[in-house]
């Protein structure tokens, strides 16, 4: 039986832990022996949106970029990961129109917990006003209304994240179950 295609959207606050959980979903799908590309948008920015910036019309065309790569691996059959922050409703909306089989995963985390975990400061600098366009703190973000799976990365370990992600998946029958073995006594 053919693979079928659909598009896994991570959507967040940089931070938040969409590459990570993206990558741990996407090793665990070929594991189950599906095929998979994830499109990360630091990775994609450096690639296939080169030049553009951080206004609302640039980061609209990048997201854009992103969801036509990602329609065309899904009608071809091809697990697509996009973790993007992708901060506008707007265009995750027109990207789902656009490739059909789509899932929306909302990686959560509050402006406090980020400055905690944030590395680079970036977060810290973002708040001193010296970061312009900081996607949640200068810039907006507009949290999904109805996604199909909601993670909390500041309640829940990346284990947990992970479990409920696939767990969505294979009830929906994206993706085959793994069956548990349980030794027998």
């Amino acid at each position: 039986m053919p693979q079928r295609g659909f598009t896994l959207w991570f959507t967040g606050l940089s931070g938040a832990g969409k590459s990570t959980l993206a990558g741990h979903v996407a090793e665990e799908l070929r594991r189950r022996g599906l095929k998979v590309e994830i499109l990360d948008g630091d990775e994609v920015r450096t690639n296939l949106s080169k030049g553009l910036g951080f206004s609302k019309e640039d980061r609209d065309t990048n997201i854009k970029r992103i969801g036509y790569v990602c329609k065309l691996l899904t009608r071809n059959g091809v697990v697509a990961i996009s973790a993007a922050i992708s901060p506008y409703r707007e265009v995750r909306d027109y990207n789902r129109q656009q490739i059909g089989p789509f899932i929306e995963v909302y990686v959560q985390c509050s402006i406090p917990a980020l400055t905690k975990r944030d590395v680079k400061g970036l977060y810290k600098k973002a708040l001193a006003g010296e970061l312009p366009n900081f996607t949640g703190i200068s810039d907006p973000y507009e949290a999904p209304v109805s996604p199909e799976i909601t993670v909390d990365t500041e309640r829940q370990n990346e284990q947990e994240s992970l479990r409920t992600i696939l767990d969505y998946l294979e009830k929906a029958e994206w993706i085959p179950r793994v069956e548990v073995l349980t030794p027998k006594k």
